[in-house]
């Protein structure tokens, strides 16, 4: 057993060299393309078939997550919030909103613990590629989301746009499958 002096969950080498990393993305069809660019090279990589990312108002990438969970022996260790984690340590704030407008995209609607972590990131616009039953149709467990979620987090003043690139998301999750990736709280 390792000791206990601080958890750890890095982002994995290949990530700086994915080609225009940083370019803008003016549309929200442009980020999804790039999250979901991260997907096909995390999963090459032995990660999970999940990527995120934080953009600025003005389409401008803040900080790239990809699932983690594995490869950190991390639970937590989603796309999501290994992305919040990263632009929260960029901006130097733990409240997104406290430095302008940002959206999260995701290869994947909110799992719960995500769902709940989106509130509180100070994100103000919420992006989804697979939707949740694409998820679980693979045998992940999405957990306990209430109905609705997508209003709930409207009534918060998310803005939430879903399906964005939903065929190439679920076509990634199903070949993360085909390929013997780990389901992991399946």
């Amino acid at each position: 057993m390792k000791p206990l002096d601080a958890i750890s969950i890095s982002l994995p080498p290949w990530l700086p060299a994915v080609d225009g990393l940083f370019d803008p993305r003016p549309t929200v069809e442009d980020r999804m393309a790039l999250v979901l660019e991260l997907v096909a090279h995390n999963i090459e990589d032995g990660g999970g078939p999940f990527a995120a990312a934080v953009f600025d108002a003005d389409g401008r990438l803040v900080a790239p997550g990809v699932n983690r969970v594995v490869p950190a022996s991390a639970s937590i260790a989603h796309a999501e919030i290994v992305a919040i984690a990263a632009a929260g340590q960029r901006l130097g704030t733990w409240n997104l909103a406290g430095r302008g407008a940002h959206q999260l995209v995701t290869s994947a609607e909110p799992c719960a613990m995500c769902l709940g972590a989106v509130p509180w990131s100070g994100a103000t616009s919420l992006v989804t590629g697979a939707r949740d039953a694409d998820a679980r149709a693979v045998g992940f467990d999405e957990g306990d989301k209430p109905d609705g979620w997508e209003r709930l987090l409207a009534a918060r003043g998310i803005e939430v746009i879903r399906d964005v690139g939903r065929a190439r998301a679920t076509e990634l999750l199903q070949h993360y499958l085909r390929t013997g990736g780990e389901i992991y709280n399946g």
